[in-house]
């Protein structure tokens, strides 16, 4: 990958810092396409859950023996109940503390790594074609990601702020401003479909973005 698609990603790192959670926590619509990544997923999920029910329902299991007893039918019982209250709560503790919203940003950050990632392939095929790349189109490609880049940075600063300090974002009135009438005015002559079609990718990724802000801002009382 070209540095100048290397300075386009939004790092793991720089993710945390932007939303304050950990991307491990989330099964995103890129997660379930790749099968690895998804079991890893699942394979965590089922471990934390284990885990917990374990604990807990041990250590609850211990109280009662010691109160009246050893009793293996009540053990399974209570067992299966911690099971499904630790799904419950695990699932509430999801919708509580990653909102729809932040789900839905992270959805079109990782479109935008497709995108990028696809700007990358057409940059490997000109190579191994030993072809000239065309330069003028894909620097308007290259504008128009860092472009959406910088709307995904500031949409996930808007979705922060909101959900950890509303009064806070009158303040930051510079969030506000968004890069949708520069994409617009964006245009590619290139005869090669790709380029045209990245560009029409990065107009929806930030059409969809300035979508979420406003509803976000529709949430302010």
């Amino acid at each position: 990958m070209q540095p100048d698609l290397l300075g386009l990603e939004i790092t793991k790192g720089e993710l945390k810092r932007l939303t304050g959670v950990k991307l491990e926590d989330f099964l995103l619509p890129s997660m379930m396409a790749n099968r690895e990544q998804r079991f890893a997923f699942l394979m965590k999920e089922v471990r934390e859950t284990l885990l917990l029910v374990l604990l807990i329902g041990g250590l609850m299991y211990a109280l009662i023996t010691l109160t009246i007893g050893s009793n293996i039918g009540l053990g399974i019982v209570l067992l299966i109940a911690v099971a499904i209250a630790v799904i419950v709560g695990r699932w509430l503790w999801r919708r509580f503390r990653h909102p729809k919203s932040l789900i839905i940003l992270l959805n079109e950050v990782d479109k935008f790594h497709t995108a990028v990632q696809a700007l990358d392939n057409l940059d490997q095929l000109a190579v191994s074609e030993n072809s000239e790349n065309n330069f003028n189109e894909r620097q308007t490609v290259i504008t128009a990601l860092e472009l959406v880049r910088e709307d995904l940075v500031r949409a996930l600063k808007i979705e922060r702020i909101l959900r950890d300090n509303k009064k806070l974002l009158p303040e930051q009135e510079e969030l506000f401003v968004n890069n949708l009438a520069n994409l617009q005015s964006l245009r590619i002559s290139s005869s090669i479909g790709e380029y045209v079609q990245i560009l029409n990718q990065s107009l929806q990724i930030d059409l969809d973005v300035q979508s979420q802000i406003r509803k976000l801002q529709q949430s302010l009382p």
